[in-house]
């Protein structure tokens, strides 16, 4: 079986082959194997999350989790408590640094779902939608002009070297992501299974490499859109990035291994392990929120007397940081009332009270520590 592969990485690969791959690529034992495990891990989570009365206590505190993975994999970190402290703001344009780069992948994740749910089939306006929020550039698909190419990083003999050089050309790129796109969206022609369609199309995705920046989020926020487009998610929650980001090298030998010799097999293991590696992690930390949250309420309703524990127990659990003003605007309780009853909190050990210069924090220490892990 013959595979076409790149034969100059310093010269635009316009020979890149269309989808879809061939079957016998995929129809092999290991594959199909895997397939199955991640099939199962990913049901089992789905099947968990379900159960949740308010999926606000996962969505945006997992959810930013894989936003902070998946930036740290393009070398843009933070720590958790400044990352957690620019959510708490009431708009990413008050936050400044790596945090705000997160903070608009979180917000991309959450566009590309709502957009999916739609009704909405796959298009390049999902992919230029996405690039615009995570790279905050207005510009679409990268023209001729951009003479973009992948050097190798690091500090090697090989560092700074060009490593691959996507498609260029008029039209070329339309062309491909068009292709692309036909694979994803038909069911009819192309009846493969979601984790499969999803791991091809993340590999056609980054080799085409569509946008002068960006490609890599928008290709692993593609990948959680695309679960959840097909139903195999509720809600963006998986922490696909977490495996990405602690196997990173084998993410980008991957990637080569199929510019470079054609190895599909390699490929399609790795991310269907990833699947199943980071839906046993999420299912796991879903468990720990909810015997957290539920400790806390029991010793909330013995102990005080606060009203309406169930809206503020929710609130604390939305994200690790809460502030006087998210219950207040929330409509849950006055001004007053709510800085009584997060002191109170904070007495119980509960929260943590931190102040950074005139404002006020009050850091979910159990929501905190099941983030971290």
């Amino acid at each position: 079986m013959a595979i076409m592969i790149n034969p100059d990485r310093t010269k635009p690969w316009n020979s890149l082959p269309e989808l879809p791959i061939d079957q016998n690529i995929y129809l092999d034992v290991d594959i199909l194997l895997q397939l199955g495990n991640s099939k199962a891990a990913l049901a089992r989570l789905q099947g968990r999350s379900i159960a949740i009365p308010n999926q606000g206590l996962l969505i945006n505190s997992i959810s930013l989790q894989e936003a902070k993975a998946s930036s740290a994999i393009e070398n843009i970190f933070t720590t958790d408590d400044e990352l957690y402290k620019a959510c708490s703001e009431e708009n990413v344009g008050q936050v400044n640094g790596p945090a705000k780069e997160i903070l608009y992948y979180r917000e991309a994740l959450w566009e590309g779902h709502q957009y999916l749910q739609e009704d909405r089939a796959i298009d390049i306006e999902y992919f230029v939608k996405m690039y615009r929020i995570v790279s905050q550039f207005n510009d679409s698909i990268r023209p001729p002009v951009a003479q973009v190419v992948i050097k190798e990083g690091g500090s090697g003999p090989n560092a700074g070297k060009v490593f691959y050089t996507p498609p260029r050309g008029a039209g070329i790129i339309e062309a491909k992501m068009n292709n692309l796109i036909t694979f994803l969206n038909d069911e009819v022609n192309f009846p493969l299974d979601p984790l499969l369609k999803m791991a091809i199309g993340h590999y056609q995705f980054e080799a085409i490499h569509p946008f002068r920046d960006g490609n890599g989020r928008t290709g692993r926020i593609f990948n959680i859109n695309y679960l959840t487009k097909k139903g195999l998610l509720d809600y963006p929650i998986l922490f696909l990035s977490k495996y990405i980001m602690q196997n990173k090298e084998e993410y980008y030998a991957g990637l080569a291994g199929i510019t470079q010799r054609g190895s599909w097999k390699n490929w399609l293991l790795y991310m269907l392990k990833a699947v199943e590696v980071t839906a046993n992690i999420t299912y796991d930390k879903i468990n720990d929120i909810i015997t957290a949250k539920e400790a806390i309420m029991e010793a909330v309703m013995a102990d005080t007397d606060i009203q309406r524990p169930d809206s503020l127990i929710s609130s604390i659990f939305t994200q690790p940081f809460t502030r006087v003003q998210h219950l207040v605007k929330a409509g849950i309780y006055s001004e007053n009332t709510a800085r009584k009853y997060l002191d109170l909190l904070t007495k119980m050990g509960v929260l943590e009270k931190r102040t950074v210069g005139k404002g006020h924090y009050f850091l979910n220490l159990e929501l905190y520590r099941i983030l971290s892990e």
